[in-house]
């Protein structure tokens, strides 16, 4: 594929990074065929650490981190205790859950994240605790404020009841507000060259069928502080345009789509049309033209070769409902749900 590299003028000063360390847990109540309980730990996107309840220790997953926990065996054995501890407090919550909603044994699913953040430059520091239940947001604390917010009607009662533990509610200020930090700044710091690399991406216009929308796929890339977007006359375009969130990739890099319906552009206008990748660490952007020769599928006509049913979309919906619940958390981000679990150590995971 022609891909052009456009040189354009950014600040000299390197623009401030901000960190982030989270944990996101999930939980289930009689769904079978998958863990019961699972901690994804994240930093910087990266997801460094897994645990399920299959599991009696964390499972480092960036060769960095287990040469971090070879040094530093204690952080190993800290982790892998919050990742049993959590196991029972999630049950503990589910109960009262479905208690507070007047829920039978059905199947349900409680989730969290939690952690901080911090930025390099101001050393700002804002720490989260959320949760959320069978996909709505249930219950979040204001670390500012140090009350708990619920958008649900049933969760009031919990809500004043968490409002007034404060002991409970100063553990959790200073675990996500001091020691979240400061073991934040110590992975930064020790996984520096692998956290603060810059990889570019491979670049790609993708279509299912003729008819379908136009993907600019951009694949590769590292740090996530990136944008891939159309423009028309090197003026940037939003109408017929599906932007796609970034999300990450197998080997710690990450991956975005920006779509565009062709079915409103005159072939003949194609050539007005690029897709456009910048990353916030690079002084250049990364230029593919629309054009229909560079356009990669994989689409069949029926008449030439049936489709393949069967395997392949059992395939295809195993591979969906395994990434279902991440993608959810990954999607809102710093969504508006909050766990509220406390144990007696300074847990970053619990």
């Amino acid at each position: 594929m022609k891909t052009y590299l456009i040189l354009f003028f950014l600040c000299c000063r390197a623009a401030a990074v901000k960190h982030s360390l989270k944990y996101y847990i999930t939980g289930t109540s009689g769904i079978t065929k998958i863990p019961g309980f699972v901690v994804v730990a994240m930093i910087d996107g990266i997801q460094y650490g897994y645990c399920d309840d299959n599991m009696k220790e964390i499972e480092p997953k960036q060769d960095w981190i287990k040469k971090l926990f070879q040094k530093k065996p204690e952080h190993l054995k800290d982790h892998s205790k919050r990742c049993l501890n959590n196991q029972q407090l999630f049950k503990t919550y589910m109960g009262v859950f479905k208690q507070r909603l007047n829920q039978t044994e059905d199947s349900h699913v409680l989730q969290s994240v939690s952690g901080c953040e911090w930025d390099d430059e101001s050393h700002d520091v804002k720490g989260i605790n959320q949760y959320g239940y069978d996909g709505e947001d249930f219950i979040s604390l204001d670390l500012q404020t140090l009350t708990w917010i619920t958008p649900k009607t049933q969760a009031v009662v919990i809500k004043h009841l968490w409002d007034t533990d404060k002991a409970r509610l100063e553990f959790i200020k200073n675990l996500y507000m001091s020691v979240c930090p400061e073991y934040l700044k110590y992975y930064v710091g020790y996984g520096k060259s692998f956290l603060q690399r810059t990889e570019h991406p491979s670049v790609s216009l993708l279509q299912k069928t003729p008819s379908s929308l136009v993907s600019c796929h951009a694949t590769g890339f590292y740090p996530d502080r990136a944008d891939v977007f159309w423009r028309k006359d090197g003026e940037e375009i939003h109408e017929g345009v599906e932007k796609g969130q970034i999300l990450p990739n197998h080997d710690g890099t990450f991956q975005m789509s920006s779509e565009l319906n062709v079915s409103l552009i005159k072939h003949e206008h194609w050539k007005k049309y690029d897709c456009v990748f910048q990353l916030s660490e690079l002084k250049e952007e990364i230029l593919t033209p629309l054009n229909k020769t560079e356009i990669q599928t994989n689409w069949v006509s029926p008449s030439v070769f049936p489709p393949v049913v069967g395997g392949a979309v059992g395939g295809v919906l195993v591979l969906v409902l395994g990434g279902a619940l991440y993608c959810y958390w990954r999607k809102r981000n710093d969504f508006q749900p909050v766990r509220g679990d406390r144990d007696k150590d300074n847990s970053l995971s619990g």
